[in-house]
């Protein structure tokens, strides 16, 4: 579930950058609604922030969602979201990024849009919090 949450996190960031919009005030506008998450909460500061630094490695969350996968293959149960999320984890392991932060998923959909998700604000922010 966190997985896709980022993937659609990150969907949404990229439109919203690509829109013109800054992508800290479009989290701040939807954090409270029902599109708000604890997920989103503590990675869409650090997207915005271009903070990929390791909580949960790119490289371990994609172990999860293939164990995830096998097991629901087990069962006879379609997982196509996740699958859909385990191969751009996948890929992005290809290029090097595993021991990343699996908020580096956007990185996925920023590619394929060509265009990245930041934030002056949100990044002077973020630095700023780290400091305390």
């Amino acid at each position: 579930m966190v997985a896709c949450n980022i993937a659609a996190m990150g969907e949404a960031l990229v439109l919203a950058t690509r829109a013109g919009l800054d992508p800290a005030v479009v989290f701040n506008a939807v954090k409270g609604g029902l599109a708000g998450s604890t997920v989103l909460n503590a990675k869409a500061p650090m997207v915005t922030a271009r903070n990929f630094q390791p909580g949960f490695r790119i490289r371990l969350h994609q172990k999860d969602l293939r164990n995830a996968l096998l097991a629901a293959e087990s069962m006879k149960v379609g997982l196509p979201l996740t699958s859909m999320v385990q191969q751009m984890l996948m890929a992005l392991m290809n290029e090097g990024k595993g021991d990343l932060d699996h908020s580096a998923i956007v990185m996925f959909v920023e590619a394929m849009a060509g265009i990245e998700i930041k934030s002056q604000a949100a990044s002077a922010q973020y630095r700023r919090s780290e400091l305390r």
